[in-house]
Order: C-alpha cells, then structure tokens, then sequence
C-alpha cells in the first residue's frame, strides 16, 4: 500500500529594499499554490517586506528575525534625494554576507523542495561561490539586468560596473545548473540597449538566451477597477474631489521628495480648488517627522496601496518600477521623480516607463514647489494612452517555476 505523498515545501527569500518585491512575490506565491495545492512556502524576509507578508498571513520563518537590515543600510547611504544605488550595494558585502549565513543554516537544518529568490543577491552571488551548496531547486527571479555607471562616476565606475558584470557572466556560464529557472520580470523589450561594458555582451542578447521572460507582475487585474466611481466611493474619495496621492515606496530615502512635494500643497491647492492630497510616508517614515500643513492629509501605511493609486486622479511617486508600473496599468497619470545617481530607477525603469509612454519624469533638483504645483495643476485627471500591461505575469512566472516541483 502506497503511503501518503510528503508535502512540497518552498522557502522564498524576497528582497527587502522597496516593497515592490513584496507585491510581485506573493502574486506569484498565489498562483503556485493554484498549481499545488499541496505546497507550503516558508518566507525568509525583513522589513518591510514582512509588512505585507503579514498582513496576508503568510508564514514568515523565524529565522527573519537574524537578518541583517538592508533597507537600513540603503538609508544611510542616502542624501536628499540623492542615493549612488551602485556604490551602496558595493558597500554592503558585510550585510550580504551575514545574510547568506542566515540561509545557509537554516537549509542545512530544515529540508526544502525549492528556494526561490527575487533579487536576493546573497544567496545568488554565494551560491555561484561556493556551487556545492546547492542542494535542492532554485529558482531566480529579477526586474533588471546589467549595473550601468552614471555619467558622472567617470572611468572608475564604468571599471568597476563592467567587472562586477563580466563575474555575473562567468558565474553563469561556469556553473549553469546553480540556476534551475532565471526568470525576468518583464520582456525582452523593456531591456535597455547598453553592453554589459567594453568587450562584454549586449545585455539584451545576453538576457534572452539566459531567461525566461514573464512579462510584468502587477499582482491584480486592472479590470477589477473599471468602474472607479465604485472604486473610489468604497475607499472614501467623493466624486467632486480631485485625488492626488503622494508616496514614495517602502524604503525611507524619500523623506526629502516627501517634504518636497508637501510644501507644493498650498499653491497646488490654489490652482486645483478640488484638490485633496494624501501623502503616504510608508512603514520606515515616521509621519510626525513630516510638516504639517492644513487640508493635508498623512498615513503612515496603507495597505493594498495600489487600489488607491487606480482611484487617484494623479500621482506623485519616487522612480521606482513597482509603483509606477502599478500606475501604469492603472493607466493612471502621475509624476516621478527618480533618485540622483540611482542606475535602474535612471536607466531600467525609465526605459520601461518611456516604453509603455508613461508618466512624467521630473528633475528633483529643478523642481521647486512652485514648479510641482504647476506640474500637479497640469497632469490632474489628464486622459492618458499608455501601452497596455500585461495581466499574467504571475501566473507565467508559476508555470515555469511549478515545473521544478
């Protein structure tokens, strides 16, 4: 007599700088479990991934608690408005490495069918290290490819930019079956057209015969907000009100866009008499460290943010991919505003966005409050023709990793 089949487990390690991971990885979580019902994923996760994680109830293993804070170190890197994105991930090796040991002890303790990472670089990096620690599926999962140098790194960070990619590549091409699944989320198109460096492949080239290509998670179907007046009558937004919502994702390098676009408030008000502005300072931003201005409204946390960047009439964001893609589908206007000396929020997602033809990027630097305020005044409630995104993302990115199980 045959016994009972034992229980697929995963572990899922999700990166926690931003919270965009978060949204993406459990859309996916979702539809592997449509595909296995049987499966029980483990998620090994900090703040303020766990923020959401939690609220969902997914089960976070304990061993969360020892990692050490990345977004931590990502804040302290940055300046106003200001974060060489390139050069803090060089600086935290000591953090990366901790965390690697975290993963390495708790799988050589606790058996899994399948680890799953997105743009867990610890565990990537190391694992192509040190090979014979793979023991089980593992599976990659990443919205970019390639480190790009700002203009203003000079020789030295176009050096060390292509150095840190040509040790990606041989990794890959040494030790091919530490990867059992690399998945982009995205397609081939949102791939920037730059090399990997001198002498390296094009990155795109490159991209295709290593991925699959998903295309873009957005974690809900845009259909479901087609009626907006509904939308917008469940989540408290009056029909003669003109929605703008400001946030800046899960990190707190946007404190400074924040105050920025706060104190934009008053003359946006005066050319948008309707105006109602909602500022959400995210889970590691501490409201009361914000100005306070009348008719102004700040929250902390929303959860399912995304719901009310489709009901919005505009919005505000930082660059990153996550909530400007949400926006995106949403086919929502909205200005962003992407981080100095930030590579992927300057090069990747902008080549992205300018794709699908949307937003409109500004400059930090050149935009005083008086010049947002013109930019809110003109982009409000503006009908916009944005490509459509695609709705199955997830759902690819499933099929392909199911197939390990």
């Amino acid at each position: 007599m045959r016994g009972k089949s034992r229980r697929k487990r995963a572990l899922y390690v999700s990166s926690p700088i931003g919270l965009g991971h978060a949204q993406r990885d459990v859309a996916i979580a979702d539809e592997l479990r449509k595909l296995h019902p049987e499966l029980e994923i483990d998620w090994l996760a900090q703040h303020p991934v766990t923020a959401v994680l939690g609220a969902r109830g997914e089960r976070i293993h304990p061993a969360s608690a020892y990692l050490a804070n990345e977004s931590g170190h990502i804040e302290s890197e940055c300046a106003e408005h200001d974060l060489h994105c390139f050069q803090a991930i060089r600086r935290m090796d000591e953090i990366l490495l901790a965390n690697f040991m975290v993963f390495h002890d708790l799988v050589r303790d606790e058996h899994y069918d399948l680890w799953i990472g997105d743009e867990a670089w610890e565990l990537d990096y190391y694992l192509h290290e040190n090979p014979e620690q793979k023991r089980t599926a593992y599976v990659w999962l990443t919205d970019f490819v390639g480190w790009l140098p700002m203009p203003d790194g000079g020789e030295r960070e176009a050096f060390v930019t292509a150095d840190y990619n040509a040790e990606m590549i041989e990794h890959i091409a040494r030790f091919p079956r530490v990867r059992d699944r690399a998945i982009f989320v995205g397609n081939p198109e949102d791939i920037v057209p730059e090399a990997f460096g001198p002498d390296l492949p094009r990155i795109r080239s490159w991209t295709e015969e290593h991925y699959d290509f998903a295309g873009y998670v957005t974690g809900f179907d845009p259909a479901d907000f087609a009626d907006r007046a509904s939308l917008r009558a469940e989540l408290g937004y009056a029909a003669d009100e003109q929605v703008c919502i400001v946030t800046v994702g899960g990190s707190g390098v946007g404190g400074h866009l924040l105050r920025r676009v706060i104190e934009a408030f008053p003359a946006a008000k005066e050319r948008v008499p309707a105006l109602r502005m909602i500022v959400v300072a995210g889970p590691r931003i501490d409201p009361a460290t914000l100005p306070q201005t009348d008719g102004l409204e700040v929250r902390r946390y929303v959860h399912e943010l995304y719901r009310h960047l489709a009901a919005c009439d505009l919005a505000v964001v930082q660059g990153g991919l996550t909530t400007t893609m949400e926006l995106t589908a949403n086919r929502r206007p909205f200005l962003y505003f992407p981080l100095q000396h930030h590579f992927e929020q300057n090069f990747h997602v902008r080549r992205r966005l300018q794709r699908y033809g949307a937003g409109r990027c500004m400059d930090f630097d050149e935009s005083t409050p008086e010049a947002i305020a013109d930019a809110i005044a003109a982009e409000i409630g503006r009908d916009v023709d944005y490509q459509p995104v695609e709705t199955a993302g997830a759902a690819h990115a499933a099929a392909r990793i199911a197939e390990l199980l």
